[in-house]
């Protein structure tokens, strides 16, 4: 699929639904606000979310970590338009700033930027991106060789039951959301490699979602 083909999809998907976003996946995209609670930003560092839709996440991450800089990509032009409002009422838009693009082709330049960012963040969105090995990779390159890439996002969903499992991957399927199975045997292969107790991944009941934070080196790890 080509750039222009995805940004359309994505606007097709979101025109409509970008008004009632935030409040429809509170219900089912757990573990968010939890990944922003143990970013621990300090002040002058920046992040980049990729497939920041509405800003949501963004704007709980200004005001809770004040005086870090923040950017936010994302492929769909529908849903920048909601992030952008948004971020204007909370009179942020000195601190956030985004771009329209693919994750597989994230760029500082996107931003103006020449530094490479100090984290990167994927929050239910390699489930959605088409090469999500190439998004990790992109996204390794654009930040700091120190730097911390976090992840939430859906796992095996084996704990939900064959009819619960099935159920919700249909309703996933709807818009073009799909678990990626080979990142989550990537990303456990890569932890049983670690200490027995890793406080960087955990996996929430069920098997519903698993969040990680991971570095740049493991980032690459998990996309090739």
């Amino acid at each position: 699929m080509t750039a222009a083909a995805h940004s359309e999809l994505m606007d097709s998907v979101y025109r409509r639904q970008r008004h009632i976003y935030d409040f429809t996946r509170k219900y089912y995209l757990f573990g968010r606000d939890r990944l922003i609670r143990e970013l621990d930003l300090k002040p002058g560092e920046s992040l980049v979310e990729v497939g920041c839709g509405t800003a949501r996440n963004l704007i709980k991450i200004a005001q809770r970590y004040p005086r870090t800089m923040l950017y936010g990509l994302d492929a769909s032009a529908e849903m920048l338009k909601s992030a952008r409002v948004a971020i204007e009422r909370a009179d942020l838009a000195n601190r956030i700033h985004l771009a329209q693009g693919l994750a597989e082709s994230l760029s500082l330049s996107d931003f103006g930027r020449t530094a490479p960012f100090d984290r990167a963040m994927f929050s239910y969105s390699l489930s959605m991106i088409p090469d999500w090995k190439q998004a990790l990779s992109g996204s390794s390159r654009a930040t700091n060789p120190d730097g911390i890439i976090h992840i939430v996002d859906f796992a095996d969903l084996s704990g939900l039951g064959t009819l619960g499992r099935k159920a919700l991957t249909a309703w996933l399927t709807i818009f073009h959301v799909a678990p990626r199975t080979e990142m989550i045997e990537k990303v456990q292969s890569l932890m049983r490699t670690k200490a027995a107790e890793r406080p960087d991944f955990s996996m929430l009941p069920a098997h519903y979602a698993f969040l990680l934070n991971c570095t740049c080196e493991e980032a690459l790890a998990l996309a090739s």
